[in-house]
């Protein structure tokens, strides 16, 4: 690769183009999202998530038009995560009742004989907020403990969120990246099984499975665009680890082929580990040292996820690194269009503004009049307190 990098206003952008394309994993395309699709249609709260066309705000900053998948609506988690969650831990449980998953009906695992079985099933992760609530939730769901390992500074609103499914939770003084390290650890240790969308050496299949959940929203938003006759031109997906986003893209690649939409990673820049290890010319990830700070909650993670790493290297046109003034903006924005935004579900509709304030960069990324935009709010106001003073109070308002 040889990487290209301008900066603006509030961010910096990353283009590359990966000579090479690796193979989509059949996990991540139509088969995978059947799967988890299957799945997610058995549960009662299950409902399609909306696909919302702001009109005003496309015909204002001069493209055809902008779809937000929005996932603030999903489960009533107020976050996409319980996607991820509960297929992962519907895969596991299926296992140890020796069933197939691809197979399975949720009416197996809430047999008497099969809930007794389950019900010593012991669950940890850890998580800044979402994950953990979409793990706690899927664990009440099958009758599970689960145990949440969280970050230093982890609001307390989002703990409690994750206690009212029965979960037990505990903020760490660690930074994410070390508390992800803590809840492996208390796996080995206790023999629980660890849900982490964060892979290392010898775990990739739960990882896996978790990516493949997520597919369920890239399914439905291809979907309601194909009901539409609409083929999206620009995909903008926000990234932590990197998982939604590495999914999400294998998805729209391998349904679209080479009419897959131009698609750029967006993060936050005191959290940037897709951005650096792009940058890092040599096609592997990149973790980041320290301790970063970042009001994206969400996003903030210092290691790419390792089964989704080569989709963003090789199938991502760009890499945009954001200060957190641009999501707060985006925040604003959607809210200004009837759409409830957190800080990380709001990134990339920042960045987007931005994008499409300057003539020469919307012209780099091949926005013009006729462009199609699809975005991913990846959830609501789970910190309602810092919500308020965002959107209404105009905290992090757009620097000089």
């Amino acid at each position: 690769m040889t990487p290209t990098t301008k900066k603006l206003h509030g961010m910096e952008i990353l283009a590359s183009k990966s000579k090479t394309k690796c193979k989509i994993p059949p996990c991540f395309g139509a088969e995978g999202a059947k799967e988890a699709l299957r799945f997610h249609t058995m549960l009662s709260v299950y409902d399609k998530t909306p696909l919302v066309s702001i009109e005003a705000l496309a015909k204002k900053l001069g493209v055809k038009a902008i779809f937000v998948k929005d996932e603030s609506k999903r489960f009533g988690l107020n976050s996409f995560k319980g996607l991820g969650g509960s297929f992962a831990m519907f895969c596991i449980l299926c296992r140890e009742l020796g069933l197939d998953p691809q197979k399975a009906e949720l009416s197996d695992l809430m047999t008497p004989s099969a809930k007794e079985r389950l019900k010593s099933t012991v669950f940890v992760t850890a998580t800044d907020g979402n994950h953990g609530r979409g793990v706690a939730w899927a664990g009440s769901l099958f009758g599970c403990k689960v145990h949440v390992y969280m970050p230093a500074g982890s609001a307390e609103v989002r703990a409690e969120a994750i206690r009212k499914f029965g979960a037990e939770v505990t903020i760490t003084e660690l930074n994410y990246d070390k508390t992800v390290l803590l809840a492996k650890e208390q796996s080995e240790k206790n023999g629980w099984h660890l849900i982490q969308d964060t892979s290392h050496e010898g775990y990739e299949e739960i990882p896996s499975k978790i990516v493949q959940g997520y597919l369920t929203l890239a399914a439905e938003t291809v979907e309601e665009l194909d009901s539409l006759n609409t083929k999206p031109t620009h995909l903008f997906l926000q990234a932590g680890v990197g998982a939604m986003a590495g999914g999400v893209l294998a998805y729209f690649a391998d349904r679209y082929g080479e009419n897959k939409p131009i698609c750029a990673i967006v993060e936050p820049k005191a959290a940037n580990c897709v951005y650096l290890s792009a940058l890092a010319e040599d096609g592997s990830p990149h973790s980041l040292e320290g301790d970063p700070q970042t009001i994206m909650a969400g996003l903030n993670c210092g290691t790419p996820c390792g089964v989704t790493w080569s989709v963003l290297r090789d199938y991502a046109e760009f890499y945009l690194s954001c200060e957190d003034f641009v999501a707060a903006q985006g925040m604003r924005l959607y809210a200004q269009n009837g759409v409830i935004s957190g800080e990380s579900g709001a990134a990339t509709l920042g960045a987007l503004e931005l994008i499409l304030s300057r003539q020469d960069i919307r012209a780099d990324f091949g926005l013009n009049e006729n462009s199609v935009i699809v975005l991913v709010n990846t959830e609501g106001d789970t910190d309602p307190e810092n919500y308020d003073e965002i959107v209404r109070r105009g905290k992090y308002s757009v620097q000089p």
